[in-house]
Parts: structure tokens; sequence; C-alpha cells
């Protein structure tokens, strides 16, 4: 096949039209309708494909392979939610799977063949795919590794009303943790259910700040990822968002977990109602493939100010109650609290371990104390702080 053939065949993608708005496959388009007669040219357009490749990869067939796979188009759309493609979409889909896997066989020398320069030229690797059974595998395989932006990433945000991915989420692993395993394992009991497709609940951490709350969601979302989970992070700001956020996954194979952090109203700000609604299973209910899991240092969430209290409104009670509701509408409540001397000095000397720290025993335990008096007080953070600190010390003697 010719290079205007290949560029020819890379046209008549409809199933897998996505791709070509890729910037490696937009310079590929560009070279394959190149004229080698006009070498200035095609050389340019040559290095330019070349480098917006090696950006990526090295491996032409392994890039175009990965962007295939991780392709949202319609026929894994509907795979997703098992409905059938029917006899059109599945020849199309079989017969652009065999157009891409000779296209990912091009080589820089049948490139250049009919290029008279003898000049250096950059080249590219390829290697033997079979598209077809890997796209057929790969259907199989959406309830864990999901597709388009959710195949690439695992950890997201809210940006301008979209899901935007995190780059570089926190890597926290739960091995890493160190302590309160009582208090984690719950969490893990009800994520794995969830992942399971059994009855799981929406989850409450509540307790002291830097108890290892956030560390906990995080750890987890890292942990099950490669089982199907996905993490979304949400502001309290960006509560109204929710109810756009549940119909973006409606139909999606993988499991999501809509983390909110700190979670605590001011007196008079009525949004915990919306999030009251979503819980309790209002009209934008959470559905079988996402849970809330929020974090808060206060067990009723909402501050309340002394004209609440003293009765500025006929019925106080009904609003104290009002107010303080919304953590029953959590199936599961877990509570951190700060550590007690004794499991401090145990956080500090397993965190010393791990990290080789090489110092009397005594002289730990008697610097950590100082060190968490003249910070917030005792807890995991304050552990982990300090071992930091003691690190750097050392490595700078």
């Amino acid at each position: 096949m010719n290079l205007h053939d290949q560029y020819l065949s890379l046209r008549t993608l409809t199933v897998f039209a996505g791709i070509r708005k890729d910037a490696v496959i937009t310079a590929l388009e560009s070279l394959l309708t190149a004229d080698p007669e006009k070498q200035e040219e095609f050389v340019g357009r040559y290095c330019a494909f070349t480098a917006a490749l090696y950006e990526r990869d090295t491996d032409w067939s392994r890039y175009l392979h990965a962007l295939v796979m991780e392709d949202d188009n319609i026929c894994v759309r509907q795979a997703a939610v098992k409905q059938p493609l029917g006899a059109l979409l599945e020849d199309s889909l079989a017969q652009e799977l065999i157009t891409l896997t000779a296209l990912s066989r091009l080589t820089s020398d049948q490139v250049t063949e009919k290029l008279n320069y003898n000049g250096y030229l950059p080249r590219w690797e390829t290697s033997a795919y079979d598209f077809s059974a890997d796209y057929q595998a790969h259907l199989k395989e959406l309830p864990r590794k999901g597709y388009g932006i959710f195949a690439r990433y695992h950890a997201f945000r809210i940006e301008n009303g979209q899901l935007a991915p995190i780059l570089c989420p926190d890597p926290q692993r739960l091995d890493e943790l160190v302590r309160y395993e009582r208090e984690r394992e719950p969490v893990i009991a009800n994520t794995r259910a969830f992942l399971q497709g059994l009855p799981a609940n929406n989850v409450l951490l509540y307790g002291d700040a830097g108890t290892g709350k956030s560390s906990t969601v995080k750890a987890i979302a890292n942990e099950y990822k490669d089982q199907g989970l996905r993490l979304i992070e949400i502001k309290q700001s960006q509560l109204k968002e929710i109810p756009n956020v549940l119909e973006t996954l409606a139909g999606n194979p993988l499991h999501f977990i809509l983390f909110i952090d700190d979670l605590s109203f001011d007196s008079g700000n009525d949004e915990f109602i919306a999030l009251k609604n979503i819980l309790e299973g209002g009209a934008s209910h959470t559905r079988g493939n996402v849970l809330i899991y929020a974090t808060s240092n206060r067990r009723h969430f909402v501050k309340e100010d002394a004209s609440v209290r003293s009765g500025s409104e006929m019925f106080v009670n009904d609003t104290i109650q009002e107010t303080m509701s919304l953590a029953a509408r959590f199936g599961l409540t877990v509570t951190f609290q700060k550590p007690k001397k004794s499991l401090y000095i145990e956080i500090v000397e397993a965190l010393a371990d791990r990290y080789g720290i090489q110092m009397d025993r005594e002289q730990l335990i008697t610097e950590a104390e100082a060190f968490a008096i003249r910070a917030s007080g005792r807890s995991p953070r304050t552990a982990r702080q300090f071992i930091d600190t003691v690190n750097i010390r050392t490595h700078l003697q």
C-alpha cells in the first residue's frame, strides 16, 4: 500500500474518527500527503511527525495501539452498557481494526522509500500488535480499565464545569499509612464491596485534623485503581456541580468516589441541603457506580452562631436539627481521633524505622514530643513532619 492509500485509509475511519484529532496522527496525515520529489517539504513533514511521536513514544505501533485502546467512541460506549452494536457497527469496527493494524506496521523505510536523500533522518520503531484481538479483550476489561480519559488517569477534579485529570495525584499508598488500621478497615471493606457490586455506603470520615482522613481516601483510590476505581475531587463550592457529574458518569462501567474534603458550612449557607438531597436520594441521587466520601473536622458541619441558639426563629430546635442532620445521611461514619502519647510515639518509631533513622530512642521520643508541642499537637501528620525534619537535618550534616 502506497503512502496515499495509507492516507485514504486514515480518512475512512468512522468509529475511530476521534483519533484523527491527535497531534501525532495529524502530523502523520500531513506526511502521507507529501510528495517525495519535493525533498525539502517531505523531509520537513517527516521530521515533524517523528518529533511529535518522540514526545510520546519511540515505537509507532505501541503509540497507535494505546491510542486506539483508550479511544472514546460509539462502540465502546455501547459495549460499556452491554448494548448490542448491530451489524453495521460490528462490520465497521472489524474493518477499521484491520486498517489500524496495517497502519501500525508502517516503517521509516517504507515512508522514505521513494525519497532521493542520502542525509540522516531519525527513525521510529514498530512492533507486532493484533488490534482486532486486543480490542475484543479490551471491551471485556472495561469495568477495570475504562476507556477514554478514564483509561489514562485515575484521579480527577472539576474545572469550568468539566472533569479534568489530575496529572500528578497524591501517590499515598495504604501500606505507607502507620496505625489507625481499625479506622481504615471499614472504609476499605466498604470500597471493596462497592467494586464487587455489593451494597455500599456513602462515607463520612470525621475527626481531628492531621489524623489521616484524606490520606485514607487517596490511598484507597490508588490501591484499587487497577480494579476500576476512580477518584473525583470536588470542592465544597462545587457541590452544585454534582448532578452534572452524575449525568456524565451514568452508564460508565467504572466505579467512582466523589471526594469532598474538609466539609463545613457557615450558618445561613443552604448548600448543605443540596448535598442532603443527593445523599438521601433526591432528584439527582447517587447511582450504582458512584459513592460520596467526605471528610470533616466538624461532626455537624454547620457553624452555628449565637442567634440560632438564642431563638431568633420561631422553631429554633427545628433549625438546629436541620443543620445537624447531614451527618446522618452518610451510611458509614468513621471517627479519627488525635492519638494519645503512646500511639503517637508508636507512629514516630515506626516511621523512623521505615526511613532508617539512626537516633537514640529516648532522644527521638523527647524531640518528637517537643516538636508536637511547637506544632498543632500530636497527630500522624505531626509525626510525619517530625520525621521529615529529622531526615533533612541528617542529610545536611
